[in-house]
């Protein structure tokens, strides 16, 4: 028994974290499924802000969309104030552009909600959906929309940059782990589909968007993979930027990344045809790379207590016992005594192991609360919470 449950756990690690990534990639470089662009395409865009206390942001936000380079008469900027109660609608109205309309929610709904109502507002061809933090480069817009121009795709995910090196050992882990995750979504762009797009710039047909449930913690997959399952491709443009700061420690990162991991459970239970073969045509790609890192954890838990078992019966298993129980020493230790970070092995290991544990708090964040698609910056009191 303890012999199999070494042998699954260790295969399904493997298979998660490497043997996928590497046949995806493979897949894509042996049967590409290139665009088919039409560059003479330049339909009506609606960029899309779903905004919550977010004066401080707003107005170099709103800039960095207006200063697009696309047709101006052909642009124009849709702002949902969800809830806000600092002054970010008077501030959005300084502007006194009219290619800026303000929608204002006088009870806070949520982002999802606010996506629903800015894409009933809208007859535009295509929407852009962005978010207050991330500014964008200024050919975000054209790109996203050379790449719509293809009749097959329905939804392009533009590229999270990260402008500056992450100032901590953690940070530049996530960093590490972020890069990964890139080549994994562009490979499976090229072979099909990415499964989901990059929340902070995604780009759709209008015509592709359907209403999600209000309660949607992942409109970034949840939206996409509707289209998706409708007969459109979701794909990957990495010339359109939004660029952010890395998270700089473990706390910041946890923080929205036990919220991500919870909204993957949710998808689940929101949107069981996702794990149909004959209603999700990447099914194979949306479990492998979404679901079985939910699983993960569970795997490195039971490879652990396995391999103790097994540890007298072989040097072999004694081995894989000893690494496992060396790497989370080091990351305890990195907890402590920051200067071991310094090393960009024990960075990722610590980044993967850190990440895996968020994936057990977002199984817990998933059950226990009911208010996660209320999303709140650091300060701000979490909906029936505190700060």
């Amino acid at each position: 028994m303890g012999l199999a449950v070494f042998w699954f756990s260790l295969l399904l690690l493997v298979y998660t974290f490497a043997a996928y990534p590497l046949l995806v990639w493979l897949w894509s470089r042996l049967w590409p499924r290139p665009l088919r662009p039409v560059a003479s395409w330049q339909p009506r865009v609606a960029v899309v802000l779903v905004v919550h206390n977010e004066s401080a942001r707003i107005e170099a936000k709103l800039r960095t969309c207006l200063q697009q380079d696309y047709p101006a008469d052909r642009l124009r900027v849709v702002v949902v104030s969800d809830g806000s109660t600092d002054d970010t609608s008077a501030r959005v109205r300084a502007l006194n552009d009219p290619r800026v309309l303000l929608h204002e929610s006088s009870q806070r709904r949520g982002k999802a909600s606010g996506l629903n109502a800015a894409a009933a507002l809208c007859d535009d061809e295509v929407l852009v959906f962005t978010d207050a933090r991330q500014m964008l480069n200024a050919q975000a817009v054209s790109h996203m929309v050379h790449s719509l121009s293809d009749p097959e795709v329905a939804v392009v995910s533009g590229e999270l940059v990260f402008r500056t090196e992450p100032s901590g050992g953690f940070g530049q882990g996530v960093d590490a782990y972020w890069r990964y995750e890139k080549f994994i979504r562009k490979a499976e762009a090229a072979v099909h589909s990415t499964a989901g797009a990059t929340g902070a710039l995604y780009a759709m047909r209008r015509r592709a968007f359907k209403p999600i449930a209000v309660q949607t913690i992942l409109d970034d997959v949840a939206i996409p993979m509707q289209a998706c399952m409708d007969g459109g491709r979701v794909v990957f443009e990495a010339r359109a930027q939004a660029y952010d700061t890395p998270a700089a420690d473990v706390a910041a990162e946890r923080r929205r990344k036990v919220r991500t991991l919870a909204g993957n459970f949710q998808l689940v239970a929101l949107m069981p045809a996702l794990l149909l073969p004959w209603r999700n045509p990447i099914v194979v790609q949306f479990v492998s790379h979404k679901l079985l890192r939910l699983l993960a954890p569970w795997a490195l838990l039971t490879l652990l207590m396995s391999s103790a078992v097994l540890a007298t019966s072989s040097p072999v298993f004694a081995a894989f016992f000893i690494v496992q129980l060396g790497a989370y020493l080091l990351v305890a230790v990195g907890a402590f005594w920051p200067a071991v970070l310094r090393w960009k092995l024990i960075r990722v290991v610590q980044a993967f192991v850190m990440l895996n544990a968020f994936a057990v708090l977002g199984l817990l964040e998933f059950l226990t609360n009911r208010q996660a698609h209320l999303w709140s910056k650091p300060g701000q009191a979490e909906p029936g919470g505190q700060a």
